[in-house]
């Protein structure tokens, strides 16, 4: 990249700050568990070439009830870890802690979106898990049953979650912002027998009636006989009908448990512990499948070493439990290692931009972990919603969700970590079920937008596309090469399915499904989806290259770019771009936009069109909806699995302006 002036919190960038490095700060490598490259290496290399010891020696901590006699066995479609392993996964996060100090050590902080808080001990914790635990068994929930959570972000999500574990019912959680016919369709793949929901939660100010949608979803799923309703508003603010013979208080039936029939299921290592629904481009979601002893070894591994969690520390994760990040490391990770949790019911900008700040200043958060989505949208909105909160307390921040720029690196960097901070980028998936490519905060020196290399146990290549050589200035296909604790175990309901999804590709390897890139020293650059990497006049250009460009130049917020047919080059390219507050979109700023792209990265890669949009369409939690620009830029029908969608008529403005373009 050129040498220039960009709008980045007042900071000139260097040139290429891409391949910028930041060494960890002294003061906190003095104090990390691991620090230095010779012991990161001993003990990488350990983990592929005596996995026994490595994760024998790791997991020594958690409580488990039978060791296990073989490591792992591998025969596609069978993955099997910990063989001969049994234990209960509540216990190693609340049981194994009655006994010592941890007991009376606050598990769970509580900020809901009007600004109360509450807290739990462990030992309050437990309590209310056995509780729960005791009242499902009484409702006739066993071993095996699969039991939906439809709730907000209140402790009582992570305690039905534990409260699953605890019968080894296996829990499908879903998120608090899906529609009663998405929750229907979970509810009837899974087979749930029972959901556990509240009257209703906060969001941005508005009430979600989550019983509502239930009441909704659960006339369309016959599996379900039972219905929990956890009150978090009450029947002034959120008036419900209880269904006699199916609907039941979460309060009555905790007070009526008996606590002897709260005990710990003891279950094999491969027994389900979630599963958990992604949407795919077309059709219905596609419920992954996880599963106990490999699951929460790996989820308690590396968040102790990726966030070095130590006993002093305050963690804040802000991912909803209804995704993949919040059962790994908001509640199965975090827990294992006795960490202080801060929970966080309602939105980042309720009232305002600056929430995330103050609750940081608040309970002085130690370790925040957070979207790049998020980040750029706190750049948006400007540098006074940072100032006047003390971020003192912070120590180590987290990047996770999707690639972030190196623009947002940095703002990240200098205005919430003030330069003394590591930060930890991490790639992971649903499917791998924790973080696979990261760097260690007290080893390596970190790269903005760089992922890292891979974690301990993983060995990953990047592989050129069958149809093509080699190109180290291409990148090719993100893979894994070698079984891991937390992989997927399939597919619900169709396990031969996980062979031709991630394994067809490169025989034998699980291929990601993202494409990366290699620098000089190991570290691993993840592009995004390979099927957003695009191929213009025969070169090839990841989007997540171009989308970087753009957020780079001082009027874009946020930018997406997306490929369509052309006759003659293959692809035309096309990009979607937000403005910051006070820029107006304009033909002459377009064409500017359109010049910075191809100063920057080449003339090969000036987009056929710049399209300058209020908002682009998002996620509930937050990520681009790249595939329906898609079919937007190619003048298609908007189609595939909307359920996620967090605002439909954001693609309806889109669509409207876009059309108004083309005429």
């Amino acid at each position: 990249m050129r040498n220039q002036e960009r709008d980045t919190g007042g900071h000139p960038e260097h040139e290429d700050h891409g391949n910028q490095k930041f060494p960890p700060p002294e003061a906190f490598r003095a104090r990390a568990r691991v620090r230095d490259l010779e012991h990161f290496q001993h003990l990488y290399r350990e983990s592929l070439e005596d996995p026994d010891t490595f994760w024998r020696r790791e997991t020594e901590d958690l409580l488990v009830r039978r060791h296990w006699t073989k490591l792992r066995e591998w025969k596609l479609p069978k993955i099997e870890w910990f063989v001969g392993g049994e234990l209960n996964v509540s216990e190693s996060c609340l049981d194994r802690f009655l006994e010592g100090p941890t007991a009376d050590k606050v598990a769970l902080r509580f900020e809901g979106e009007p600004g109360e808080t509450r807290s739990l001990t462990y030992r309050e914790l437990h309590r209310q898990v056995v509780a729960l635990a005791a009242a499902l068994r009484a409702r006739g929930i066993e071993k095996g049953d699969r039991v939906a959570i439809y709730m907000g972000m209140v402790p009582e999500a992570v305690i039905a979650m534990l409260a699953c574990a605890r019968i080894g019912a296996p829990h499908t959680v879903v998120f608090g912002g899906f529609a009663a016919e998405a929750l229907a369709d979970r509810l009837n793949d899974s087979g749930a027998k029972a959901v556990l929901t509240q009257d209703g939660a906060y969001r941005r100010g508005n009430i979600l009636p989550l019983k509502a949608a239930v009441d909704i979803a659960v006339d369309e799923a016959p599996s379900v006989e039972t219905v929990i309703v956890f009150r978090r508003l009450g029947q002034e603010l959120c008036p419900l009908e209880m269904r006699p013979g199916r609907d039941y208080e979460w309060a009555e039936l905790l007070a009526q448990a008996h606590p002897d029939q709260g005990y710990a299921e003891i279950v094999e290592a491969e027994h389900p512990l979630f599963i958990l629904y992604t949407s795919g481009s077309t059709g219905k979601p596609k419920g992954i499948l996880h599963t106990s002893y490999g699951y929460l070894a790996y989820a308690h591994v590396t968040t102790k070493y990726i966030f070095d969690i130590r006993d002093d520390d305050i963690y804040f994760c802000t991912a909803d439990v209804g995704w993949i990040t919040g059962h790994t490391y908001v509640t199965y990770g975090p827990l294992s290692n006795g960490a202080t949790v801060v929970l966080y019911e309602g939105a980042p900008n309720q009232p305002d931009w600056g929430r995330f700040w103050q609750i940081v200043d608040k309970h002085k958060v130690t370790i925040l972990y957070t979207a790049p989505t998020a980040i750029r949208a706190f750049m948006r909105a400007g540098d006074e919603f940072v100032d006047g909160h003390d971020l003192s307390s912070l120590r180590l921040l987290g990047s996770v969700g999707e690639p972030i720029n190196p623009e947002a690196w940095l703002w990240y960097h200098r205005k919430i970590g003030r330069e003394r901070c590591p930060i930890v980028d991490t790639w992971w998936q649903t499917e791998t079920g924790g973080i696979m490519i990261t760097t260690l905060p007290g080893v390596h020196a970190t790269k903005p937008g760089t992922a890292g290399v891979p974690f301990f146990g993983v060995k990953a290549s990047v592989l050129p596309p069958s149809d093509e050589a080699a190109d180290p200035d291409s990148g090719g296909l993100l893979t894994i090469d070698e079984p891991w604790p937390s992989m997927l175990r399939g597919i619900y309901g169709d396990p031969e399915r996980v062979v031709q999804q991630y394994f067809s590709t490169v025989q034998g390897h699980y291929f990601s499904g993202d494409g990366a890139k290699v620098d000089e020293d190991g570290y691993i650059r993840v592009l995004g989806r390979t099927d957003d990497v695009l191929k213009l006049s025969g070169h090839r250009v990841g989007t997540a290259e171009i989308e970087s460009c753009l957020v780079g130049h001082g009027a874009v917020a946020e930018a997406a770019a997306v490929g369509r047919p052309h006759d003659i080059k293959g692809q035309a390219l096309v990009v979607f771009v937000s403005l910051k507050p006070f820029r107006r979109g304009s033909p002459k700023l377009e064409a500017e936009l359109a010049d910075h792209i191809a100063t920057e990265i080449g003339r090969f890669a000036r987009p056929d069109e710049v399209c300058i949009v209020p908002s682009l369409p998002k996620t509930r939690s937050g990520k681009i909806m790249r595939r329906l620009l898609k079919n937007i830029a190619a003048f298609e029908e908007v189609r595939g699995d909307l359920s996620t969608l967090e605002d439909r008529d954001v693609v309806d403005t889109i669509v409207q302006i876009f059309s108004a373009r083309a005429r």
